[in-house]
Formats: C-alpha cells, structure tokens, sequence
C-alpha cells in the first residue's frame, strides 16, 4: 500500500513538473528581451531594431531593448549573441554583410553564420544610393567618374567597415570603372554619412535608410541608386543602369537571429509575430519611406538564403581581390 501510495506521489510530481515545464514555455516572455543591433544609433541596424521593437514589444506585453554593440564590421555583436543563453530573451538584428560576406573577409571569425545561430526570419532588403558632399562638383555618376580619373587617389568613400556590403558595393563600381578611391572603414553607414556631410569624405554608397533624410535636407547630394528600379524614396534619382553602369551591383537584407538552441515554440512564436508586425499598413509605409522592402520568410527559408548567397559573394569579392584580414 505505502510502495503504491509512494508511486502515485511520485507521478504526481513528475506530473507537476512537466506541467509547470509547460506552462513556463506558455508565458513566454516573463521578462524584458533584449535585442541586439549590432551597428551604431541611427544606421539601418538600429532604426529597423527599433522599428521592430516597438511593436513587438506591445504583443509580447513585454519591452523589447534596443542595445547597440557596434565593432568590428559588425562582429562584436555577432559574437555576443552567440554566446548568449538560448532563452528567447536575447535576439539580434544581422545583415547579409555579418552571415554572408564576413565568412571570407576574417581568418578569425568569432562565430559560426551557420551552426552559431537560431534563425527567425528576413525581415528587408534594399539597394544603395550613391552619394557626394554638394561641394564636390558632379551632379552625375559620369561626372564622377571623369573626375575620379583626373584625380586619382585624392577622393575618398566611407563605409560601414571592410567586407560590408557598402564596402563591396563600392569596390566593385571602382573595379568596373578602373578607379583609384580611397577606402575609409568607419563602425556604422551612418558614421561614415556624417562624415560626408561634414566634408571630411566625399561619398559614400550608403545604405537608405541614413542617407534619405540627408538627401532630402540638401546636405548629400543623391547621384544614382544601384537597384533595378528607381526608389520609392528617391523617384528623382536614376539607377546605376540609367547613369550608364549596367552591371549588377550586391544588395543588402536584414534578418533576425537569436543564440543556437533556442526552443521550437519560442522560435514558431517569434516568427508569426516579425510577419505580423511588418505586414502592418503602417510599418510597410515606414519600410517604403525609409527605401527598404519588406521580405518575409521561414526560418528554414532564412537560412537557406545564407547559404545560397555565400558562393556567390566568394565570386564578387574575389573579382574585385578583397581578402581576409
């Protein structure tokens, strides 16, 4: 009776166990989730962060934290959220520059994009806009070009570190054109923009999102964007193509990401609501005023197009002959 009795507390407790086990993953979140951009305050990293962290935040009914970690083209952050717990309360804004383009441009890349990570989905992509301080006196992708040529190795492009996509974006125009421009790494696109607009560089193919609002001031000159199509943002802006360079130019997307492990549920949970949010009237009018599209996936999807697009950045750059530090 007392073996019987004594079994029947035991499965209880087991019972109750995987019961509150359950519920614990039911709350999720139960506290506060920090999300990590890995770029300066006011680049494309940090506004899509908090753009999204608004609005998960008010789902969730938990705040979602904004925090910047920039460094090392992006890899300190990188490197932080990988070895972060697998607990849903650490994710991390990436782009195609960290998990696609950092695999062959650092000998010692302080994480693995394929094995380090729990993928969430793409949320946006976008092309580049090429622009110069108003006192550099071109007012066309050809004019600059001539000038470029006259003037070899006295103009200067700004980027968001070695082996981002501003910095390859940049190397292969000056590949295609034969040009000698000087390369100047900045932590962020939107460091490297200020800097144009304060004259210390002259140009820069810089992400929309931190380039817009300068153009639109007048304080950057907008000569031509590298998508396909004209910008929704910029409709007065002509294309790489239109200015007389018609080969294909790389683009940039941004995903979320979280440490490797993390629970199926959570990561199903997270998924629907970045799909939910972006899908929103109001976030998809912020995404075209800002020159980004929206793209959605699967994390499966997401992971994927990592893979996809990595042999195809092994050509680019070795086109244009960057190699790992």
């Amino acid at each position: 009776m007392k073996t019987h009795r004594s079994r029947s507390i035991a499965i209880g407790i087991v019972g109750a166990l995987c019961m509150t086990a359950a519920l614990a993953q039911d709350v999720y979140p139960s506290k506060p989730v920090r999300f990590v951009a890995p770029y300066p305050p006011g680049g494309s990293s940090d506004v899509l962060a908090r753009v999204i962290a608004q609005k998960l935040s008010e789902s969730l009914g938990k705040q979602v934290i904004v925090e910047n970690r920039p460094g090392a083209a992006g890899n300190i952050g990188h490197e932080l959220v990988a070895k972060s717990p697998p607990d849903g309360y650490t994710i991390l804004l990436t782009t195609k520059s960290q998990m696609v383009n950092n695999i062959y441009l650092y000998k010692k890349l302080p994480f693995d994009p394929l094995a380090d990570f729990s993928y969430l989905s793409l949320i946006a992509y976008s092309g580049h806009v090429l622009v110069v301080h108003p006192a550099v006196p071109v007012r066309s992708v050809r004019e600059l070009i001539n000038l470029a040529r006259k003037q070899p190795g006295k103009l200067s492009y700004g980027s968001s570190g070695l082996g981002s996509t501003v910095n390859i974006v940049a190397e292969v125009f000056k590949s295609i054109e034969n040009l000698d421009i000087v390369h100047v790494p900045y932590k962020g696109t939107v460091l490297a923009v200020a800097d144009v607009v304060g004259g210390q560089i002259e140009m820069v193919f810089s992400d929309m999102v931190p380039a817009v609002p300068q153009i639109r001031g007048n304080r950057l000159r907008a000569l031509a964007v590298t998508t396909a199509e004209r910008s929704p943002a910029l409709p007065g802006v002509p294309t790489m193509a239109e200015s007389g360079v018609r080969e294909e130019m790389p683009t940039q997307w941004w995903g979320i990401i979280g440490p490797k492990g993390m629970a199926t549920g959570i990561v199903t949970r997270l998924n629907g609501e970045i799909h939910r949010i972006i899908n929103l009237p109001e976030i998809k009018e912020r995404y075209n005023d800002l020159g980004i599209v929206p793209l959605l996936t699967t994390p499966e999807r997401m992971q994927e197009t990592v893979r996809i697009d990595a042999p195809k950045m092994a050509k680019i750059l070795a086109g244009i002959g960057l190699k790992p530090e």
